[in-house]
C-alpha cells in the first residue's frame, strides 16, 4: 500500500441556502445537486475531467432518486466515466461525504474527487399508510384478478388513505432534536439570553462577511437568489427576546426559539479535494489540507445528552493529533442550536466531565470566543441537513487561505446522538 498522502481542499461552492417551502421548493435533491456540482466544475474547470469519486449525500430523499452522487454527477458536466456514490449520517452526511473522499486521495486510491450534499425540506417523500402498503403488496401477490380484487377491498378503511410524513423525533426516544437539545440547556444551565446572544453574532457576523464580498465565490446564485434566504442582517436581540419558546412551551421554562434554532432550509453544497500532485499538474491552487476527522456516537438513550458527541470526537481527534483545544486559529462549530454550541463549549471547559466522561486527565479548556464561527454559521445562513459539511468545509479552507497559515477546528453534531469533526490546516 502506497504511503499516506496529504490531502489539499482546493475550495468549494454553494447555492444560497433558503427556507423550506419558498424558492426552491419544487428543485428537490437532484436539482440542486446537479446545479451545485455543475457550479463547481465551472468554477474549476473540470468539464469533461474524469475525476476518482463524487460523494454526495442526503437525509431526506426519495427513494426513486436512487444514487444521488451518480445521477448528479451524470448532468454536472464531468466526464461519465466519474463514479459517484450517496450517504447519510444525518448532520453530519456533508462533512462525512468529504472525509471520503479525503480517505481514498490520502490512500493513494484515487488523485481528486469531490465531496458535498443537500437537502430539501420542501419536497419530502411522503408514504403511504402502512396497512395501505400491505395491501397494495397483498394485491401484487395474488395469483388472480379475483384475488387482486379481495387484497384491495377487505377490510378496507379509508384512513388507510392518510399519507405519512418523516418523522421529527428521534426514533428510540419519540423526541425531537429541539427537545433533546431543550433538555441539555436545563442539563448545562444554558440561559436564554446565551443563546440570543450567539445567534445575534452569527447573524451579524454573516451579514459582515456577505458585505467584504467573503462569499462571492462561494456562493453562485440560484432561483434569484444572492444571498442565504434564512440571513437576518437587522435581527436584534430585543427582537429575538420576544420569541416564545418552540420546544417547552407549557414548564414556562423553555429556551428554544425559533430564533436561536436552525430553521428548516434547502440548499446543496460541494467541495473539491486532491492530491498536491494532481492539484499542481492540473494548475489549482491549494487553499488548505484536511489533516484528520473523528467520528463518536453517545448513549443518548441511556441518559447522555443527544447533540454532545462532538465532545467525544473532538477529544479524540485531539488526542491522536497531540493538539490542545487552543491551538486552533478558527472554531467552525455546526450551529444546530445556540443552546447546542454552548453545552459543547461548556462541557469542554468542565473537569469532572473531561474526567468521568472524556477520560481525561484535565479539561480541555475554553476556545478564544473572537475565533468561533468568524464569517457565520448555520443559525445565520441555514441547515440544509447533508449541506452542512461541505459549507464549512470550504469556509475553513478560504478563513485559513486568506490568514495565509493556521488551524482550523470543525465540530458537527448530528441525530441518532453523533458527532463528526475534522481538523484543517494551512
Amino acid at each position: 500500500m502506497k504511503p499516506v498522502r496529504r490531502v489539499a481542499i482546493l475550495g468549494g461552492v454553494r447555492i444560497p441556502f433558503v427556507k423550506n417551502n419558498t424558492a426552491y421548493f419544487d428543485v428537490g435533491n437532484l436539482g440542486m445537486s446537479i446545479t451545485t456540482l455543475g457550479a463547481l466544475v465551472e468554477k474549476f474547470g473540470l468539464q469533461g475531467e474524469v475525476l476518482g469519486e463524487v460523494a454526495m449525500g442526503a437525509v431526506l430523499k426519495h427513494s426513486s432518486d436512487w444514487n444521488l452522487g451518480r445521477e448528479a454527477t451524470l448532468s454536472s458536466g464531468l466526464s461519465p466515466l466519474t463514479p459517484g456514490i450517496t450517504l447519510q449520517r444525518a448532520c453530519g452526511t456533508g462533512l462525512d461525504s468529504v472525509v471520503l473522499v479525503a480517505n481514498k486521495i490520502a490512500l493513494g486510491q484515487i488523485e481528486a474527487g469531490i465531496g458535498g450534499g443537500s437537502d430539501t425540506t420542501s419536497d419530502v417523500p411522503i408514504a403511504v399508510n402502512p396497512r395501505l402498503r400491505r395491501r397494495l403488496l397483498n394485491a401484487n401477490m395474488a395469483k388472480s384478478f379475483g384475488q387482486r380484487i379481495g387484497a384491495m377491498l377487505k377490510g378496507f378503511s379509508f384512513s388507510e388513505l392518510k399519507p405519512e410524513f418523516p418523522g421529527v423525533g428521534e426514533p428510540r426516544t419519540g423526541k425531537s432534536m429541539g427537545q433533546h437539545c431543550e433538555m441539555m440547556a436545563k442539563e448545562w444551565q444554558i440561559p436564554r439570553e446565551a443563546q440570543d446572544q450567539l445567534t445575534f453574532e452569527s447573524h451579524r457576523k454573516a451579514a459582515a462577511a456577505y458585505e467584504r464580498g467573503f462569499f462571492d465565490d462561494l456562493v453562485v446564485p440560484f432561483r434569484g437568489q444572492k444571498r442565504d434566504g434564512i440571513l437576518r442582517p437587522d435581527t436584534t436581540l430585543e427582537k429575538l427576546a420576544t420569541l416564545k419558546p418552540a420546544f417547552d412551551k407549557t414548564s414556562g421554562k423553555g429556551t428554544l426559539t425559533a430564533g436561536n434554532s436552525t430553521n428548516l432550509s434547502d440548499g446543496a453544497s460541494a467541495a473539491l479535494l486532491s492530491s498536491e500532485e494532481w492539484a499542481n499538474a492540473h494548475g489549482k491552487e491549494i487553499q488548505a489540507y484536511l489533516v484528520d476527522a473523528q467520528v463518536a456516537a453517545v448513549d443518548f438513550v441511556g441518559g447522555e445528552g443527544l447533540l454532545m458527541a462532538p465532545c467525544w470526537a473532538v477529544a479524540q481527534l485531539l488526542k491522536r493529533n497531540n493538539l490542545t483545544l487552543q491551538d486552533f486559529d478558527f472554531y467552525e462549530i455546526h450551529e444546530a442550536f445556540a443552546a447546542q454550541v454552548l453545552c459543547t463549549l461548556k462541557a469542554w471547559e468542565d473537569e469532572k466531565f473531561c474526567k468521568e466522561k472524556l477520560g481525561l486527565d484535565a479539561p480541555l479548556g475554553s476556545i478564544d470566543r473572537a475565533k468561533l464561527n468568524v464569517v457565520g454559521s448555520s443559525l445565520a445562513v441555514g441547515h440544509p441537513f447533508a449541506a452542512t459539511g461541505a459549507r464549512i468545509v470550504a469556509t475553513a479552507a478560504k478563513l485559513l487561505k486568506e490568514k495565509g497559515s493556521g488551524r482550523a477546528l470543525i465540530s458537527i453534531c448530528t441525530a441518532g446522538g453523533m458527532g463528526v469533526a475534522a481538523i484543517v490546516e494551512r
